[in-house]
């Protein structure tokens, strides 16, 4: 089986929005309610004061500090921000055009980053990105209003694919961006996560905002096929590569799963705090779950 690169999702990206607007207003409408916003929020709020304990307050609140000083318990006080700032990083490697049926890995999570965008536009939040690919990047800082989103995420969406033969390096603006949203702005990087060290200045960042991890898997990724041998190609070499079927491949690709995992669960060490969505997957069901669950868990920071 020969796979090759599919762009479809950016030809008409005004028309994909359309029909995922749609969806997203029933999903908050119908099945996340206050969900998206109660997930989002979690601890993060701003401080505002210390006061005393009493019966039924949180004890997670409790500054030990200033309880140790004045002998009796105090807790942190907190004011809940009027909106949320969103913050989407996509980093666009060569690695997402892969796909083993009808849509690629750079597809499916466009797509997702679409929804997000969406869901902040509906919930009245200031939604911002930084488009990432060889050579450079593209920012748009946080804006607010349905308009205003909607023409940032048609400029995403709209974005063309990184040509394989660019072997420039691909750097995430980390500097711009920790001072690109407010404190407790929620951080989604949205990429293909090699397995590779953590960024220079990361931990300051994941302090800083809420950050989250969505990843896009293909069916090839999970488990290799166990046919013969087969061509498929190869969008991060630029060229069609014949995998044999052999123990060894098998081998090299469970280590690579490993590898990878590893560096993720790094990045994002909650594991409410990551998704991984395959290409067959319904990624609005996706987000819905992983909304829910976030929601359930309670507070997350």
């Amino acid at each position: 089986m020969t796979t090759v690169p599919d762009n479809s999702t950016t030809q008409n990206p005004l028309a994909l929005l359309r029909q995922l607007e749609w969806r997203v207003r029933h999903a908050v409408e119908n099945v996340l309610s206050g969900e998206y916003r109660s997930a989002f929020r979690g601890r993060g709020m701003e401080f505002d004061q210390v006061v005393k304990y009493t019966y039924g307050d949180d004890v997670r609140d409790i500054d030990w500090n200033v309880t140790a000083r004045l002998g009796e318990p105090y807790r942190k006080k907190f004011v809940e921000e009027r909106e949320i700032s969103l913050l989407v990083v996509f980093e666009d490697t060569p690695s997402l055009q892969f796909g083993s049926g009808a849509q690629s890995k750079r597809e499916a999570l466009l797509e997702l980053a679409g929804l997000v965008i969406l869901l902040g536009a509906v919930n009245r939040d200031r939604v911002g990105f930084v488009h990432v690919a060889p050579g450079g990047y593209l920012f748009r800082e946080p804006v607010r209003g349905r308009g205003a989103i909607l023409h940032a995420a048609a400029t995403l969406l709209g974005r063309p694919a990184p040509d394989p033969a660019d072997q420039r390096p691909l750097e995430i603006p980390w500097r711009l961006l920790s001072r690109a949203a407010p404190k407790h702005s929620v951080l989604l990087w949205l990429s293909d996560f090699p397995p590779r060290a953590v960024p220079e200045g990361w931990i300051v960042l994941a302090r800083r905002y809420q950050p989250m991890g969505f990843r896009v898997d293909d069916p090839w990724e999970r488990e290799l096929p166990t046919r013969g041998p087969f061509a498929a190609y190869d969008p991060t070499a630029g060229r069609l590569v014949t995998l044999e079927n052999s123990a060894a491949e098998r081998t090299a690709h469970a280590a690579w799963r490993s590898e990878r995992e590893q560096s993720f669960n790094t990045l994002f060490p909650n594991i409410l705090s990551r998704l991984v969505v395959s290409t067959d997957e319904n990624r609005l069901d996706a987000l819905v779950r992983f909304f829910h669950a976030r929601m359930k868990a309670g507070s997350i920071r």
